[in-house]
């Protein structure tokens, strides 16, 4: 009889080892932007494209956000798993507010913010544009990385006139300076004046931000800290494959959620990125795709508070945690 028993459960082994593996059911994710769907996206796309969450056992959907969304709100009223924050300045803020979300990835080294001015007219450094007084700089601007500017080099309030999201002032006012995204802006004024301005990256001289990040609430990183890791590190894979490989499949998607964005836009996008170092530079370059530090965090809030910001009592380690990123994931897809 124990032979017996012994052979049949050989059998049942042998078959069940033999018998194809029933694939697991994937964890649905709802994962927030903060903009219509665009190049600076791509990453994310990119991964939904090609079957990476997939590959991490997630089923994600991505919702845009746009100016009548609020997807900060509904990731943090738990409509939504994940949200793409912007610039740490409103990592901070949360923590100034009780709101307990928390940045688990940084996807840019650096905030893509810009200036532009027209060549020619004495504006071709970035302390020349204390001359000009014509800045046109949004609200949000003048609230966050003016009053840093006006700290570090002196720029004055009495200099910003508002921006209204069109390239028509700048144009016509060869003294003027404008706000904008590398990634886009610069493109748009060459198309439609027919010059290419001077670029400004923020980055490049200072404003030290980690920009497009992931953000959940603490209660996901602490009941699911699996589900987090997976869909940390399958976005970066995607933000390698995009800015790498073939990224035909994510650039449909992105035009399928905004058909106004055009294959010119984004493939300028992405050249931009690579160019100045937006995503895959720094600490990116020895940690991956998404790396943070403690250091440049501390940096970048040290700076945020002299410029009057925040208080430098503030716990912004609350901000963000370290422990779903530096694990080189995704390096060997570099090419």
């Amino acid at each position: 009889m124990t032979s017996r028993t012994s052979l049949v459960a050989a059998a049942v082994a042998i078959v069940a080892w033999a018998a194809p593996v029933q694939a697991q059911p994937l964890t649905e994710v709802a994962f927030g932007t903060n903009w219509l769907a665009q190049g600076e996206h791509g990453g994310y796309y990119q991964a939904l494209a090609d079957g990476t969450y997939e590959r991490y056992g997630l089923k994600v959907r991505i919702v845009p956000g746009g100016p009548r969304a609020n997807n900060r709100m509904l990731m943090a009223a738990g409509k939504l798993d994940f949200y793409m924050g912007g610039s740490l300045i409103q990592a901070f803020s949360a923590v100034e507010k009780d709101i307990p979300t928390v940045v688990v990835a940084a996807h840019f080294q650096k905030d893509p913010q810009i200036l532009m001015s027209h060549p020619g007219q004495g504006l071709d450094t970035f302390l020349d544009l204390r001359k000009s007084n014509d800045l046109l700089i949004s609200k949000d601007g003048f609230a966050t990385y003016f009053q840093w500017m006006k700290v570090e080099f002196g720029f004055r309030d009495e200099q910003v006139k508002p921006y209204g999201f069109s390239p028509a002032p700048f144009i016509a006012d060869k003294r003027a300076v404008q706000q904008g995204y590398v990634t886009s802006e610069p493109l748009v004024i060459e198309k439609a004046a027919g010059f290419k301005p001077n670029v400004f990256l923020l980055a490049d001289h200072g404003f030290s931000t980690y920009s497009t990040t992931v953000e959940t609430r603490r209660e996901v990183i602490d009941a699911k800290p699996d589900l987090v890791q997976r869909f940390v590190d399958a976005s970066t894979v995607g933000w390698y494959n995009y800015l790498y490989g073939d990224s035909t499949g994510a650039k449909a998607l992105i035009r399928r959620d905004n058909p106004e964005m055009t294959d010119e836009l984004l493939a300028y996008s992405a050249a931009k990125m690579k160019e100045y170092g937006i995503v895959d530079s720094g600490d990116a370059e020895r940690l991956g795709i998404g790396a943070m530090t403690d250091a440049r965090v501390k940096d970048f809030f040290d700076k945020m508070v002299k410029a009057g910001l925040f208080k430098p009592d503030l716990d912004y380690l609350r901000a963000y945690t370290l422990r779903f990123v530096n694990k080189g994931v995704g390096r060997d897809l570099k090419k």
